[in-house]
């Protein structure tokens, strides 16, 4: 039994018993007055009975009839007249009326009331004497009577004081269930502060409390802040702050074969031409200064533009990702512009090559990069800062228009033209963990199952996220039902925008109970960072349900989320970018472990996706990655 049950029954006890010995006293001391009442009426009345008596002159006749008389028209219980010589001359007597008093009650609280006794004379000489007993059933229905109004009015108390008492207990019940509260949070890895309880014994409890997550929290904090110079250690050009060369390669492929990325997107290749030569004319440090400026330029894209990507490739080289259509052209235009002013270009005789192309991201990196260095030839024929732009059309263009798109996606929809695609998530021991399922839509009746990177990007244009998102988890709730494995969908971050997606998944969600207890719903980073509160409500929303919630694509931009411990998630997917190469580079380890042990202490399970290579997979179950999943899992004997 709980401590507030405890004190709830020993309160309960105490004032039941109080109230049960107040009605005993008051009902005894209703008892003895009604008692000492009747004792005086039967004596008053044996006293005017022996007065009239006395009267009569000793004519036993007058006398008879004078008590037969007095007992009918009194309430008596019995009259007896005696001689002198003590045999009885009269006596009457009358059954026990029965009041509504119960017999219980006559048995608990009896009247003992003597019966009153006066001496009968005429004149000097004795006649003998009287007894009257009265009847006691009225004193007992008044007796009755006065019980039931303490009892009520008792109750009544009772029922106040218990009202009391629960204000009281719950005053003291809300300070302790925040602490339990606060204490679970802090087991599952959310940092919860609670107001301080008014009681001064539990106010020192939660300030403790308090003051252990707030130390805890720093701890965390100052974790995150060590995970960015390892990750600026590991993954950054020491003169320009930009990705190096390796990192900038893993980003742009795994940008590249993400499924909720852009359609097309734009490449920009950046050269200073001649450095070996620049450096012996103008000096280490005056070429160092060149290349952090164009550095700088490049560098505030992907700081205010979320996705893009920029990386120094090699001394002379840099290079800027944009995940979006039509617009590299425009952004190469505006580089050269800037540049051309900070870099004085053609009076001091650099020359700065700048190749923009716009393609489609289905294209494999390669293509992008013989694309660019194509280009980049061409801006290298010219002086100063040179652009020269390509746009390479799709040799696969799907039908054009918001319309058309829209409608392609419904109709397959509609005709059930969609299924999941199994990737497996397996430990270290070859269990299976999920089957990680993406979505693939067969746009045309006879075409190909398209896979989400081909039509996800139309879909969100034509704001049919939610639907695809709903279909996916109706899926992958039936096949959990068929054979019991766990499965997990993708979730569009921009699907919890819509309204009443989450109630609508919720009770999809609640209609398969059983089988939503291995579901799990994955959403991207940016989930985190854009949209935390929605990502937050939808945790509060399915996650009693048993649903599992996870982040994917997750890197280094999890230690900027400020309140990740309050996100409510089960899992992280850590990035193909980020775990790939560790077996061959100790910084990148580091930076990995030390993101396992942060997520880990918010108690959150961690795998790895995008892996294909065996020493990278040793590496990553050295440092005790709880999953991956990848082309080299897909290619292991799983254990179901």
């Amino acid at each position: 039994m709980s401590l507030m049950r405890q004190v709830a029954a020993l309160l309960l006890a105490v004032l039941l018993l109080a109230l049960l010995a107040s009605v005993a006293v008051s009902a005894s001391s209703v008892r003895e007055v009604l008692q000492t009442q009747l004792q005086l009426k039967n004596e008053d009345n044996a006293g005017a009975l022996a007065l009239a008596l006395s009267q009569q002159q000793g004519d036993e006749s007058l006398m008879s009839l004078l008590v037969s008389a007095q007992f009918d028209t009194g309430a008596y219980q019995s009259l007896r007249w005696k001689r002198a010589d003590g045999t009885v001359a009269f006596e009457k007597t009358a059954a026990g009326t029965k009041g509504s008093a119960p017999a219980w009650f006559i048995a608990w609280l009896p009247l003992d009331v003597r019966p009153g006794v006066a001496q009968v004379s005429d004149g000097w000489k004795s006649m003998g004497s009287v007894e009257v007993r009265s009847q006691s059933a009225f004193a007992h229905e008044t007796l009755w009577q006065s019980f039931l109004r303490i009892a009520a009015w008792l109750a009544g108390v009772g029922a106040v004081a218990v009202g009391l008492a629960a204000l009281g207990l719950r005053r003291i019940r809300e300070p302790l269930d925040a602490a339990v509260q606060q204490a679970n949070a802090l087991v599952q890895g959310q940092f919860l502060t609670i107001e301080e309880a008014r009681v001064p014994e539990l106010a020192r409890l939660t300030g403790a409390l308090n003051a252990m997550v707030a130390k805890v929290r720093s701890l965390f904090e100052a974790q995150a802040e060590q995970l960015q110079v390892l990750q600026r250690q590991a993954y950054c050009d020491g003169l320009t702050g930009l990705t190096v060369r390796k990192q900038f390669l893993a980003e742009f492929e795994s940008a590249l074969n993400r499924d909720d990325g852009p359609v097309r997107g734009g490449f920009i290749l950046m050269r200073l031409c001649a450095l070996a030569e620049l450096n012996q004319r103008l000096g280490h440090q005056q070429v160092d200064q060149l290349i952090q400026t164009i550095a700088r330029a490049v560098k505030a894209y992907p700081d205010r533009v979320r996705g893009c990507l920029a990386g120094r490739l090699n001394g002379a080289d840099l290079a800027l990702w944009l995940p979006a259509p039509d617009v590299a052209e425009d952004t190469a235009h505006a580089l050269a512009e800037a540049l051309r002013s900070g870099l004085h270009g053609g009076e001091g005789g650099v020359h700065l090559a700048v190749a923009a192309v716009d393609m489609g991201r289905s294209r494999p990196m390669s293509q992008w990069f013989a694309e660019a260095d194509a280009v980049l030839a061409r801006a290298e024929q010219g002086t100063g800062v040179c652009l020269a732009f390509q746009r390479v059309a799709d040799e696969d263009q799907p039908a054009q228009g918001e319309r058309v798109w829209r409608q392609q996606i419904s109709d397959c929809l509609d005709a059930g033209r969609a299924r999941l695609q199994p990737f497996p998530v397996m430990d270290r021991q070859g269990l299976l963990l999920h089957w990680e399922c993406p979505l693939q839509l067969q746009l045309l009746p006879q075409g190909d199952f398209l896979q989400a990177a081909r039509w996800l990007p139309l879909a969100l244009r034509s704001k049919l996220s939610a639907e695809t998102d709903l279909r996916a988890v109706q899926l992958a709730l039936a096949a959990i039902s068929e054979d019991g494995q766990p499965r997990c969908v993708n979730v569009a971050p921009a699907s919890l925008q819509e309204g009443g997606f989450v109630a609508r998944l919720r009770e999809l969600v609640f209609q398969s109970p059983q089988s939503a207890r291995r579901l799990g719903l994955e959403l991207g980073e940016s989930a985190a960072q854009l949209h935390f509160e929605l990502l937050h409500e939808l945790g509060r929303q399915i996650r009693p349900l048993g649903v599992a919630l996870g982040l994917e694509h997750a890197g280094a931009g999890l230690a900027q989320v400020d309140r990740l411990y309050q996100a409510g998630l089960d899992y992280v997917k850590l990035d193909a970018a980020v775990v790939s190469g560790i077996a061959g580079d100790a910084s990148r380890a580091a930076f990995v472990r030390g993101l396992v042990i942060m997520l880990r202490s918010l108690a959150l399970k961690v795998y790895a996706e995008g892996v294909n290579d065996g020493l990278d997979a040793q590496a990553l179950w050295d440092i005790e990655i709880d999953g991956i999943t990848g082309p080299w899992a897909t290619g292991q004997m799983i254990k179901p």
